[in-house]
């Protein structure tokens, strides 16, 4: 019986998250248009029930009843599997995420967290880099070279910002004295670690947005190109699937930089799954707040930062955490 109520309970908690994580993805994008209209001093949805509320769901029948265009010529498997790429690895990330202290349910202990595994920020570095291949294959398989250039771009810029956030969360695995995310949360039990490593939390933030493909990072879209980059040739819910990933990928980031630098799950008076929520929506309103206000780099320059700035400050970041910890 026990192995059954342990298997009830995981079941669960894999239903409330994906849930909430998909239910916050369609809101953010009202979020968004809605932020980025006061940002441009227009308006933003506000036709489809009251304020505009009811803008994700019209907008999710749209995208389910449009043509499931294939083009003639494309790899049909590795066509259809990338999308499902990005989307898929951006929601298994939250698997090792804590939402807040373990509950003790009839003597039982229940963790606030999908799965604790002792590797947990590997775990969430090996599906970060898994993307790639969704950005990669996508533009590959449409047989279209505007797409497959775009998909070359997204995959040189996220590999080469990978190191640059692997670095970035080195002073916190050696502060901390564990790859486990809620052994990192616990750590910051009385001062969160922005204050302690804020070159840290600026490499760490700088490397999401270019990693999430975000403005002024969005090498692989284009959008001044006329055309939408690697995912040009997609149509319906294949491209809307692409879009769900970068929208759980924020709610990812949002939630890995309150996990990292911000202390998680932990703040006084509210519950600490409110606290964790709070910090996720800071984080990705100041992401579209970046959108609004800063322009796309140059290719070139956004190479120099990343080889050039953030991955020497990194090493440097690990080198001085490393004599303070001595």
């Amino acid at each position: 019986m026990m192995w059954i109520l342990g298997l009830s309970i995981l079941g669960l908690k894999i239903v409330f998250v994906l849930g909430a994580v998909l239910g916050l993805a369609a809101y953010l994008v009202l979020l968004e248009r809605v932020l980025l209209g006061r940002f441009q001093i227009r308006y933003g949805p506000n036709r489809v029930g009251p304020y505009g509320l009811f803008q994700p769901i019209a907008d999710g029948i749209k995208l389910l009843l449009k043509e499931d265009f294939i083009p003639e010529w494309a790899d049909r498997g590795v066509y259809l599997l990338a999308p499902a790429v990005v989307a898929a690895t951006a929601l298994l990330m939250f698997a090792v995420v804590p939402f807040g202290p373990d509950l003790v349910i009839a003597k039982h202990v229940v963790p606030m967290v999908i799965s604790d595994i002792n590797v947990g920020l590997l775990y969430v570095l090996a599906l970060s880099s898994l993307g790639v291949y969704g950005v990669a294959l996508g533009g590959w398989a449409s047989t279209s070279k505007f797409a497959l250039l775009g998909s070359i771009r997204g995959a040189a810029q996220m590999i080469s910002y990978e190191l640059a956030l692997g670095l970035s969360i080195v002073p916190v695995v050696m502060m901390a004295g564990s790859l486990s995310l809620v052994d990192i949360v616990n750590a910051q039990s009385r001062l969160p670690y922005i204050f302690v490593q804020p070159l840290a939390f600026v490499i760490f933030i700088v490397s999401a947005l270019a990693e999430s493909k975000r403005i002024p990072f969005d090498m692989p879209e284009a959008d001044t190109e006329l055309g939408a980059g690697f995912n040009t040739e997609y149509s319906g819910m294949r491209f809307g699937l692409f879009f769900l990933g970068e929208y759980v990928h924020m709610q990812v980031l949002g939630a890995l930089i309150a996990v990292f630098f911000l202390g998680g799950w932990h703040g006084p008076f509210f519950p600490p799954i409110i606290w964790l929520f709070i910090k996720i929506i800071i984080v990705c309103m100041v992401m579209i707040w970046i959108r609004a206000t800063l322009p796309r780099f140059r290719y070139d320059q956004l190479m120099d930062i990343g080889w050039k700035v953030l991955i020497p400050a990194g090493l440097a970041n690990i080198l001085i955490t490393g004599l303070f910890l001595i």
